[in-house]
C-alpha cells in the first residue's frame, strides 16, 4: 500500500506548501548599465529624503508613527540591562565560568575534569617552570602531536633561563610568542572550550600562572596516508593525484592548482560529539554569495552527534533525501575540484574521507569526466555520447527484453524471434524469473568482487562471468541471449563516471523490469514519466536538476557536446555568477595575428 500511496502522491495534484525553500534568483540589478544603476540609486536616495521629511512632518502634526527597528532594539537592550531575568543571569554565569582563570591550579583542575584524567591515558599534562621562575603546564594528545616540535621548540626554549632575564612581569604572553617560541603558527585564546577543541585537533595548549590567556601552538604530527593514484576515477591523460583522509593535505592539493588570492577556505565544525572539521572552499568574485551562504547555513544548522566524512554530510544537506538520483557530486581528484571552483561552484571537504563534494550540480554533470578537458573536443564529445548511450542501455535494456518477450513479440523480426524461441525452448523458467535470477547473480558477483581482497578479485570476476554463465546455459537454466543482455547492461553501468549514478541505475533497472512484466511498453512509459517528472521537479541548492533542458536556459558549450576550449567563453548560466566571463575577447592571439598578416 505504501508503494501505491507514493505513486499516487507523484501523479495527483498537491496544494503548494508554505515552507520556504532556497531559490537562486536572478539579481535585479543584472543587465542594467552603470548609468541606470546610478540613476536608480539617486532615485532611492531622493525617496529616502522624501520619506524622512514626510515622517518629520507627521511627527509635527502629532500623528503616531511606527517605531523603526533600530530604535526598538535599543530600547529593548536598555530594558534588559535595567532588569535582567534569572535565565540570562545563569547564561552570563556559565559564560564567565568558561573564561581562563589566573589561578594555574584551577586551570589544571578544569583540564583534568574535561579530559577525564587520570582515566584517559592519551591526554598528557606536563608541568614546567618557565624561565625557572613561573609555574606553567602544557596539554596535548599523545599520538596526534610531533614530539620533536614539543621537545626542541617548546620545552627547551621555555626552560632556558637566559630567554627571560629581561622580563619584568611574571606573565608576558606576547613576549613568549614573539621572542621565545620558534613555531610558525601560534595563537591566543581566552576560553576553555576553544582550548579543548584545539587540543583535540592535535595542537598544544600552554597555561601560565597569572595569565588570562592560553597560548595555542601548532604541533600536529599524526600519521597519515601518502598521496596516491585515484581508485574510482582513473584516467589515461591528466594528473594522477588523489585526495587523502587528511583535511589539510586535501586543501593544499587544491591550492597547489588554484593559485588565487581570492580562493577562500572557511572551517566549520560538524558533529556534536566527534567535532570533525569541514572546509568550505569557493573563489570570491566568481561563486554566487547566495549559494555560499546557503551551504554554510545548512552545515551550521545540523544537530547530530557523529558525522564521518562528506558522505554523511551530503545526505544531511541535500534538498531531496528521498530522490533516487545523486544531488551532490563527489570526486577524489584535486584537478576536477579545481575546475569546479573555477566554474563558480562551492566545494566542501570533510576530515576523514578522501573525497570533495561540489554544489550545485545538475544531471548532466554526472556524465562528465576529468579527462574530458585534457582531450581534443572531438574525442571528449564522442566519449560523452557513448556514456549517455550506456546510461539508456543499463537502465532500459532488460525491461525492454521482458516487454518484447511477453507482450510485443510482433515487433521482433521473424528470424530473431525464432532464434529467441529456440534458445528458450528448454528453459524451464518464465522470462521474469529467468532475468531476475541472472541479474541477481550478476549483482552478487559485482558486490563480492568489491569486498574480497584485490588478489582474488579478478579471479572471482572471471569465475562468475564465464564459468557460472556457461554452466547455466549448458544446464538449460537460462538462455544464451539473456546472458548477452545482462552483460551489455553491466558494461553500460560500468561506463558511468559517477559511482552513485551507477547505483541509481542498478536500482531503477529492476523497477523497469517489473513495469515491463506487468504492462509491457505501457508500464515502461509510465515509469519514464514518473522518474522524469521526479527528476525535473528536483533542485540542487536552488538550481533545477535538469538545467539547461528543463527549464531551458542559455546552453553552456560544455554540457553534452563539448566545443573547443577557445569557444567556452562564458561560465554556466545556471549558477548566476558575478563574473560570468571566462576568457578575453581574443583567446588565441597568435591565430588572430596570423589572420591579420594574411589579410595584409
Amino acid at each position: 500500500m505504501a508503494l501505491f500511496e507514493t505513486i499516487k502522491g507523484f501523479l495527483s495534484y498537491k496544494e503548494p506548501s508554505n515552507v520556504e525553500q532556497f531559490e537562486l534568483l536572478e539579481d535585479e540589478s543584472e543587465g542594467m548599465d552603470s548609468e541606470s544603476q546610478q540613476d536608480s540609486s539617486k532615485i532611492n536616495e531622493q525617496n529616502n529624503i522624501d520619506n524622512a521629511s514626510s515622517k518629520s512632518s507627521e511627527k509635527l502634526k502629532g500623528k503616531k508613527i511606527p517605531m523603526p527597528m533600530d530604535e526598538w532594539n535599543e530600547e529593548r537592550k536598555q530594558d534588559s540591562n535595567t532588569q535582567q531575568d534569572p535565565a540570562s543571569q545563569q547564561d552570563s554565569n556559565s559564560a564567565a565560568k568558561n573564561y581562563i582563570s589566573k589561578d594555574l591550579l584551577q586551570n589544571r583542575l578544569v583540564m583534568e575534569q574535561e579530559f577525564n584524567l587520570p582515566i584517559n591515558k592519551d591526554i598528557v599534562i606536563r608541568d614546567i617552570h618557565v624561565g625557572k621562575s613561573t609555574d606553567a603546564f602544557i596539554v596535548f594528545v599523545d599520538g596526534m602531536v610531533d614530539n620533536t616540535i614539543i621537545n626542541d621548540y617548546i620545552l627547551r626554549p621555555l626552560l632556558t633561563e637566559n630567554h627571560f632575564r629581561s622580563v619584568e612581569d611574571e606573565c608576558d604572553v606576547d613576549y613568549i610568542i614573539k621572542n621565545v617560541l620558534s613555531i610558525n603558527q601560534i595563537s591566543k585564546t581566552f576560553t576553555y572550550d576553544e582550548v579543548i577543541t584545539q587540543v583535540l585537533n592535535g595542537l598544544t595548549a600552554l597555561f601560565i600562572q597569572g595569565c588570562l590567556e592560553v597560548v595555542i601552538i601548532e604541533t600536529r604530527g599524526f600519521e597519515k596516508r601518502s598521496i596516491e593514484q585515484p581508485v574510482t576515477e582513473t584516467v589515461i591523460s591528466g594528473p594522477h593525484e588523489a585526495f587523502t583522509e587528511n583535511l589539510r593535505t586535501n586543501l593544499t592539493l587544491v591550492r597547489k592548482i588554484v593559485k588565487n588570492k581570492d580562493l577562500i577556505t572557511e572551517m566549520l565544525p560538524v558533529g556534536k560529539t566527534n567535532h570533525s572539521n569541514c572546509g568550505v572552499m569557493y573563489i570570491d568574485g566568481i561563486a554566487n554569495t547566495k549559494i555560499v551562504d546557503e551551504v554554510k547555513r545548512r552545515i551550521k544548522s545540523i544537530d547530530i552527534d557523529f558525522i564521518m566524512g562528506s558522505g554523511m554530510l551530503n545526505q544531511l544537506i541535500e534538498d531531496h533525501p528521498y530522490a533516487i538520483f545523486p544531488q551532490i557530486l563527489s570526486t577524489e581528484r584535486p584537478d576536477r575540484t579545481a575546475s569546479f571552483l573555477m566554474e563558480g561552484k562551492v566545494i566542501f571537504i570533510c576530515d576523514g574521507t578522501p573525497y570533495a563534494s561540489a554544489v550545485p550540480v545538475t544531471f548532466f554533470h554526472m556524465f562528465h569526466s576529468s579527462e574530458d578537458s585534457f582531450m581534443r573536443w572531438q574525442y571528449g564529445t564522442f566519449l560523452r555520447l557513448i556514456r549517455i548511450m550506456a546510461f539508456f542501455l543499463a537502465m532500459f535494456l532488460p525491461g525492454f527484453y521482458v516487454a518484447l518477450a511477453l507482450y510485443h513479440a510482433e515487433m521482433i523480426p521473424t528470424e530473431l524471434l525464432l532464434a529467441i524461441e529456440i534458445s528458450r525452448e528448454n528453459v524451464p523458467f518464465p522470462v521474469i524469473v529467468e532475468i531476475l535470477m541472472v541479474e541477481f547473480g550478476f549483482e552478487l558477483i559485482r558486490e563480492a568482487g568489491v569486498r574480497v581482497p584485490d588478489v582474488i578479485g579478478q579471479t572471482l570476476g572471471i569465475l562468475g562471468a564465464l564459468i557460472l554463465g556457461q554452466a547455466a546455459v549448458t544446464a538449460n537454466l537460462v538462455s544464451p541471449i539473456l546472458i548477452i543482455i545482462v552483460a551489455i547492461t553491466g558494461l553500460g553501468n560500468f561506463a558511468m563516471p559517477n559511482y552513485y549514478l551507477g547505483v541509481a541505475i542498478r536500482i531503477l533497472k529492476f523497477l523497469f523490469i517489473f513495469l515491463g512484466f506487468f504492462a509491457g511498453f505501457y508500464g515502461i512509459s509510465i515509469g519514464v514519466f514518473m522518474v522524469g517528472g521526479m527528476a525535473c521537479s528536483m533542485k540542487c541548492f536552488g538550481v533545477p536538476y535538469f538545467t539547461p533542458v528543463a527549464p531551458k536556459t542559455e546552453v553552456n558549450p560544455d554540457v553534452i557536446i563539448r566545443q573547443p576550449i577557445w569557444k567556452q567563453r562564458m561560465r554556466p548560466d545556471l549558477l548566476n555568477n558575478p563574473n560570468k566571463t571566462r576568457t578575453g575577447k581574443i583567446v588565441r592571439g597568435w591565430a588572430d595575428k596570423d589572420k591579420k598578416g594574411d589579410r595584409k
